[in-house]
């Protein structure tokens, strides 16, 4: 089975065709393509390794959604000081199905 690793948004994902992943947002709508060039391994019938990059390969996903995560809650307190700081976040984030290697 054909798979590679990309780097996308700082991040390494091992992805197949119909892998469905969140990744840092990307540009674009929903059905739109997108392309990631930072291909760092590939494998069909033998292995390739890039140093750092593989030359010439590409993998190409579909946007199938743009979203948020759901709430992450930051609470810091100190107890001597008898001080409480409490904050959400909400992490942007862009569906894809991976289409072809």
């Amino acid at each position: 089975m054909a798979f590679a690793i990309i780097e996308t948004g700082g991040k390494q994902y091992r992805v197949s065709p119909g892998t469905k992943l969140k990744i840092e947002t990307k540009e674009g709508e929903k059905g739109a393509v997108i392309s990631f060039d930072a291909v760092l391994l590939t494998s069909d019938k033998d292995v390739v390794i890039g140093t750092p990059l593989v030359k010439g390969k590409s993998v190409e996903g579909k946007i199938l959604s743009q979203g948020r995560a759901e709430k992450k809650i930051i609470f810091k307190y100190s107890s001597k000081a008898r001080t409480r700081r409490k904050k959400g976040h909400r992490q942007h984030y862009t569906e894809v199905e991976i289409v072809k290697i």
